[in-house]
């Protein structure tokens, strides 16, 4: 793995050659996500599956492939993550033919309050970099940076349970939890990423609570 200085120069790199595209997605994120929950429906459910076809596949291409592929330190971690982005976005893009994924506000009313949390947790990102002390090229968004990108989708699949698609379920989960504490947080100081684990583990409790009592659509 490549040193805590030469992964935020990356970052920054990556962040001053994108401007001002992150802060088009991020707006995007926010206003999709309040329309959606406070007025679920066939069309908001289209408006945000596009959205995150679209922003897996920039961090798929533009962020693993293109910008941010020096990640990998000179090994094929960027094309693998890369990969999983990609399929990521083509199966939101398959759903939104499909419709099988609906999301919206649980009715649950304690994952109700969970999940308008740690949405809020999610749009902040940025926020906690500012008390983290980063300029604004080393600001991570949502949108087009993985790991928060990673965490408002999963998410967003757990307003879907039962009926969500279980490959990108757990693509999003492999990227939330086994690395996020040793990797991004202890190694990088990424400490923002302790949005994304809660996030993950979150919604793993989520999924083998509805795999034990429903069985889940493939």
């Amino acid at each position: 793995m490549i040193p805590r200085e030469e992964f935020w120069s990356i970052i920054e790199a990556y962040g001053a050659q994108i401007r001002p595209v992150q802060f088009i997605f991020y707006i995007a994120a926010i206003l999709f996500v309040v329309w959606l929950f406070l007025k679920p429906g066939t069309i908001q459910n289209l408006f945000v599956k596009l959205f995150l076809s679209i922003a897996f596949a920039w961090n798929g291409i533009v962020f693993y492939i293109i910008l941010g592929k020096d990640m990998a330190g000179g090994g094929y971690g960027n094309y693998f993550f890369g990969s999983m982005f990609i399929v990521v976005s083509v199966l939101f893009t398959v759903d939104l033919f499909r419709q099988n994924m609906q999301f919206s506000l649980p009715t649950v009313e304690w994952q109700k309050y969970v999940t308008l949390v740690l949405m809020l947790l999610v749009f902040c990102y940025p926020l906690f970099g500012i008390a983290f002390g980063h300029g604004v090229t080393r600001l991570i968004m949502p949108g087009t940076f993985p790991c928060p990108t990673t965490a408002l989708g999963l998410l967003l699949l757990t307003t879907a349970l039962p009926r969500v698609d279980k490959i990108i379920y757990i693509l999003l989960l492999f990227c939330a939890i086994p690395f996020t504490p040793f990797v991004q947080i202890a190694k990088y100081g990424v400490y923002e990423d302790s949005i994304l684990f809660t996030t993950g583990i979150y919604s793993l409790v989520l999924l083998w609570r509805y795999r034990k009592t429903e069985n889940l659509p493939t």
